[in-house]
């Protein structure tokens, strides 16, 4: 990928992991006859290991125990990477020829933006539909919210900290901003679409960094704040980011250090938009009912995620999209992350099977 055009065009999705260079794969079935083409969508990016020492072994060394595999991407998302490569292995070596497409989508930079599926996309590798295999706990997500990754900067001014009341401290200055941030996010999450409603904070505001100071006997002189600020369904992403502007503001009009040096706020990093299914769109009702086919059980339950992912970028494109996949989101990210090797083939066996009733078959 041409990573210098990519980050200059409209729409760009924005990314925060540093990089030189960006690949992407994405290879399908041959087209049979006038059908149409079903994506399986997986991102190839992981996360940072965090502290090794919460670990039971190397993060980055797939650990067997029973059914679970323990691994650093090991349900977010190497599992639902590992069903698409697996359907479309099937998929060929049975002779089944789909009327449409059955194409892979592998990708980059999901965690930090979307690049990949951006630059996927603007090559013009689109399609009909979209399954991405996100760890859904075998449950059907229909819709995600959105997360912006914004920066403030609050000034202060340097002083010796033996006469520390000459100097203006950053930190002091920032509190009133943080405790004006969570009363800004308990307003934005005042009655959620019902997609969100199962959790207790679906749109979350949160700091993950603060960066303040040079020197432990002197008053620092500025606080470098980063931050996610989430997206609520349907919302526009630039109203969103307007709103937290607002809040910073409001916060430094009525301190008396930030009224004549506010808090400067910036956005960047990655730019997650919301999306979701189209409703009524048949992708939910066929890998619904698959499901329930292969399981011998109940459909899957409906519902939003509360993080941003690349669905809204296939959505955005015209692609109904919607996220299936192995593996628990709740340990993604965190130095338990496992998935069951039982329930990566039963999402496998799904797909396959609501794929091909998608594209069709001779």
């Amino acid at each position: 990928m041409d990573l210098a055009e990519l980050s200059a065009a409209p729409g760009f999705p924005g990314s925060e992991a540093p990089r030189e260079e960006a690949w992407g794969l994405v290879a399908g079935t041959p087209r049979h006859a006038d059908g149409p083409t079903v994506i399986l969508q997986g991102h190839v990016d992981v996360v940072p290991a965090g502290d090794l020492g919460q670990w039971a072994g190397d993060p980055f060394v797939p650990r067997v125990d029973g059914d679970l595999v323990h691994a650093r991407g090991a349900a977010d998302m190497k599992a639902g990477v590992a069903a698409n490569l697996a359907v479309l292995a099937a998929i060929q070596a049975s002779g089944v020829r789909p009327r449409g497409r059955v194409s892979g989508h592998f990708v980059v930079s999901e965690e930090d933006g979307g690049l990949g599926a951006f630059g996927t996309l603007r090559r013009g590798h689109t399609g009909d539909a979209c399954i991405i295999t996100e760890p859904t706990a075998s449950t059907l997500v229909t819709a995600t919210a959105g997360a912006l990754t914004f920066r403030i900067e609050v000034p202060g001014r340097s002083a010796h900290a033996s006469v520390r009341d000459s100097g203006a401290s950053a930190i002091d200055a920032y509190q009133p901003i943080h405790a004006a941030l969570a009363l800004l996010e308990a307003r934005r999450n005042l009655d959620p679409d019902p997609l969100m409603a199962e959790y207790p904070v679906p749109y979350a505001l949160s700091v993950g960094t603060l960066r303040a100071g040079e020197w432990a006997s002197s008053v620092p002189d500025l606080l470098v704040a980063d931050g996610r600020l989430g997206v609520r369904l349907d919302e526009d992403p630039a109203a969103a980011r307007d709103e937290l502007e607002q809040c910073v503001a409001a916060a430094c009009a009525e301190h008396p250090w930030l009224r004549h040096h506010p808090a400067r706020v910036s956005w960047p990093g990655g730019q997650f938009a919301s999306g979701r299914l189209p409703a009524g769109h048949r992708l939910g009702e066929l890998v619904a009912a698959a499901h329930a086919e292969v399981t011998g059980g109940p459909r899957p339950v409906e519902h939003g995620a509360p993080y941003g992912s690349d669905l809204r970028l296939y959505a955005g494109a015209g692609v109904p999209t919607l996220h299936y996949g192995p593996g628990d989101v709740r340990l993604a990210h965190g130095p338990r992350e496992c998935v069951s090797l039982a329930e990566t083939v039963q999402v496998t066996r799904t797909l396959a099977l609501a794929v091909l009733r998608a594209a069709g078959t001779d």
